[in-house]
């Protein structure tokens, strides 16, 4: 069992920033798919970004794509989305979350392998 302990959420205006932290424990994380999700009040948990176990494969949702980056430190256990101009629709509790066989992967992960989650940070937009 990984535990992930999500950081840096909180309130930001629209068009701001924030950094959000992601960290890991145990000594296999560079062996893990890791990813972003979001859920907002009243709507499903969905996917914000991913990356690949090498970090050689970054990939995301169409409604953050260009706005938002997701990287890794292997060294410190720890996986970042970066979150730029922002808006009220991105207000949401997110979660990091582990697949743990990533690395006998060829292909990305569904959204339905990832076998570790955080407990969540809370990030508000407002208008």
């Amino acid at each position: 069992q990984v535990q992930l302990v999500e950081s840096g959420g909180g309130l930001v205006q629209a068009g701001g920033s924030l950094r959000l932290s992601c960290a890991a424990s145990g000594r296999s994380f560079s062996r893990y798919n890791m990813g972003w999700f979001r859920q907002a009040p009243g709507k499903e948990r969905e996917f914000v970004a991913g990356i690949r176990w090498s970090g050689g494969d970054r990939y995301y949702a169409d409604s953050v794509k260009g706005r938002f980056a997701i990287s890794r430190d292997n060294a410190m256990n720890t996986v970042y989305l970066q979150m730029n101009s922002l808006k009220p629709e991105d207000t949401a509790l997110y979660y990091c979350a582990a697949d743990t066989a990533g690395y006998y992967k060829a292909t990305r992960p569904r959204h339905d392998e990832y076998d570790n989650w955080g407990q969540g940070t809370q990030v508000t937009v407002s208008s």
